[in-house]
């Protein structure tokens, strides 16, 4: 029988392997995951040195001691030095984008894919028993493979495959999320369980005792494996460009949906501001990929074809200068990667040259001949340029041969010049030398323009009129539909952590002519009212709104009124049990606790990341001081504002997860059914 992950399982022989889930051998050493083992071994190697900080910055604020206090400054440079030391071995890690390229991509300049952000693996076990014991009052131990499977597809999300089931186990586990939100995490008391995400550029450590952080982490996650699954695409045929296009459609659209939802995120990689950076990248690789595919089958020496290919162009050269232009605004030009912002400056200069050289070679090959189409011809022209030169149209240019050769030369001007300012960006980089693939084809393309020589310069800009434009895509891995592993508990709407339940308690049913004196109501479970107090019932215990969870044998958690009364209507003289359960009072409310969120970087880590220790027992009882600092390496520009506003709460239910709105804890399901036994 299929279990709840979609999968034929034998729960005696353990949980699901991390390939039946979608997820890869985390042993297998491909390129990729020795990239990812790396930042995993950063990011410990970073929450080591900033405790390291915080202890010293504690000491040097207690001691009054000089000579104490000129050990710890010296010891605070040594931490700063590591610090920014590990900081440029993770900037290397994102520069590396030849690990995400197809293996045979021989002709193409390489594409960025997003790193996963990485997570500490979470023992679900022990709080979850806990608390369906006290809370639902029932064995927790009975529920030990459902939580089991939980904690596999979460191990399994840590090393997902680069391929479309590593995103539906993303999706299949971000739809269980607010199940178990529901279920589990209550408004009035917190479980202990800490979720810790690392910020994926800069390695800094969030963690939050709520759901939300691992939400929002698990949606960046997907659109980072869409952006992986895109750079490697086979961009040679045209199925792999199709491909390309659509996955960086859906990383952007998955990190829109981001935006969107999680406004406060306490992990800056997941900003509004480098969100926004990162559909940009996105929506101009897909873009470049359109180019790509159009210049596939070959481009035609015609007026018409090249004038075409001079728009597509001059397009992927704006959204790339869109995106250099958002990385190089504070604080992002701080924490993304020199190579991803020279690397988009870069194509910006070379697909500029790019339209330049085609609207040069549809002026200078070819001349307006009687049997030309001269209306067509002029209208395709004027849509290139956003102005022309005072006294100038675009029909005098297509008549007058020598104006012609004098703007076709000063474009091919323009493009020699862009080409060599392309050139001269990526030798500032060291990370893009190690590109040759990029370094031949500046090259190539800066020869071919440097065929066609030109005296004059010419300011002209091109207009948008693109036949192709790409656009942010929801991805339909997001309508996965997820059965709840802990559906025995009944249904969530009435069973959640938001209530609290007493013990099922046991009541015998001796009817008295027929009649059980109360009646039932709602759609599952059913509710008791109109209780006669009078009647046996009422005399051995039940109470005016009590659910039935139980008759005889029979679980009717979710059953409706129609089914429990054929349970019901066969009771024979000696009558039957039936077992009901109760809400109990809430209790008075608990402050939350969730990591804190400032709004410059060095403010960003948690104080109860720091202190906790996956070792320690009793780290509830452990008491920490808030501190203002624990990271300033690398930072030119520190924000005013603050916030200690935790990641508000979004769930989304139904078949697709982020289409349509729900509240976190849904209130009881609405009666309409009412039937008196």
């Amino acid at each position: 029988m299929p279990d709840r992950c979609g999968c034929d399982r034998d729960r005696t022989h353990g949980s699901l392997s991390t390939e039946q889930q979608g997820g890869c051998n985390p042993f297998a050493q491909t390129g990729r995951s020795k990239l990812q083992n790396q930042r995993a071994s950063l990011n410990q190697q970073i929450i080591k040195e900033m405790r390291m900080r915080a202890g010293a910055e504690n000491l040097l604020k207690a001691t009054s001691n000089n000579k104490v206090k000129e050990m710890v400054l010296l010891e605070l440079s040594y931490v700063n030095a590591n610090l920014q030391l590990l900081m440029g071995q993770l900037e290397g890690l994102n520069s590396s984008v030849e690990v995400y390229q197809n293996s045979q991509e021989t002709a193409n300049i390489p594409l960025i894919a997003l790193g996963l952000k990485e997570t500490k693996e979470i023992n679900f076990s022990t709080p979850f028993k806990d608390f369906i014991l006290e809370h639902y009052s029932e064995d927790g131990n009975s529920f030990e493979d459902e939580i089991a499977d939980l904690m596999d597809l979460r191990q399994a999300c840590r090393t997902p495959s680069r391929s479309e089931a590593g995103v539906e186990m993303f999706a299949k586990y971000y739809g269980h999320l607010p199940l178990i939100e529901t279920r589990f995490f209550s408004p009035n008391r917190q479980t202990g369980i800490f979720f810790t995400w690392y910020d994926s550029f800069t390695g800094v450590p969030v963690c939050q005792q709520n759901l939300s952080l691992e939400k929002a982490s698990i949606l960046f996650n997907m659109a980072a494996l869409y952006s992986q699954i895109g750079t490697r695409c086979d961009r040679q045929t045209t199925a792999g460009l199709e491909e390309a296009i659509s996955s960086f459609q859906k990383a952007a659209g998955v990190l829109n949906h981001l935006k969107e939802t999680f406004t406060h995120t306490p992990s800056y990689d997941m900003s509004p501001a480098m969100l926004s950076m990162l559909i940009r990248m996105m929506l101009a690789q897909a873009q470049e990929c359109l180019f790509e595919k159009i210049v596939l089958p070959g481009i035609a020496n015609q007026f018409y074809s090249l004038m075409k290919m001079a728009q597509e162009a001059a397009k992927v050269s704006e959204n790339y200068d869109q995106v250099h232009q958002s990385m190089i605004q504070t604080p992002i030009k701080d924490n993304v990667p020199f190579f991803w912002s020279t690397m988009s400056q870069v194509k910006t200069n070379h697909y500029r040259s790019l339209a330049h050289y085609f609207v040069a070679s549809a002026l200078l090959d070819h001349q307006l001949g009687p049997n030309d189409d001269e209306d067509k011809q002029e209208k395709t022209l004027s849509q290139v340029y956003d102005r022309l030169p005072e006294g100038r149209s675009p029909l005098d240019i297509l008549k007058k041969k020598e104006e012609r050769e004098r703007i076709g030369k000063a474009h091919i001007r323009r493009a020699i010049l862009g080409h060599e300012e392309a050139l001269r960006i990526y030798g500032l980089c060291h990370h893009l030398n190690k590109l040759d693939i990029l370094e031949e084809i500046l090259k190539a393309s800066h020869q071919r323009s440097l065929k066609k020589q030109s005296e004059h310069e010419n300011e002209e800009q091109f207009a948008d009129f693109t036949e192709h434009k790409a656009e942010m895509e929801v991805p339909a891995t997001t309508k996965v539909k997820v059965t709840d592993f802990f559906q025995r508990l009944g249904p969530p709407s009435v069973f959640s952590a938001k209530q609290w339940w007493t013990p099922p308690r046991t009541i015998r049913l001796c009817p008295a002519d027929r009649d059980l004196g109360f009646t039932l109501k709602g759609e599952s479970p059913v509710q008791v009212v109109s209780l006669d107090p009078l009647c046996s019932a009422a005399a051995d215990g039940l109470k005016e709104g009590d659910y039935i969870v139980a008759v005889g044998e029979t679980d009717c958690k979710w059953l409706g009124v129609s089914d429990v009364m054929r349970l019901l209507k066969d009771i024979d003289g000696e009558g039957i049990d039936i077992q009901v359960v109760s809400v109990m009072e809430s209790n008075p409310p608990m402050p939350t606790k969730s990591a804190t969120f400032c709004g410059n970087l060095p403010k960003t880590y948690s104080m109860i990341c720091l202190a906790y220790n996956d070792d320690d027992k009793n780290h509830k009882s452990r008491k920490v001081s808030k501190k203002s600092s624990f990271l300033s390496w690398g930072l030119k520009n520190k924000l005013k504002s603050a916030s200690t506003l935790s990641l508000p709460t979004a769930d989304h239910s139904g078949s697709q997860p982020w289409n349509k709105p729900c509240p976190t804890f849904p209130s009881s399901s609405s009666y309409n059914n009412n039937s008196v036994l």
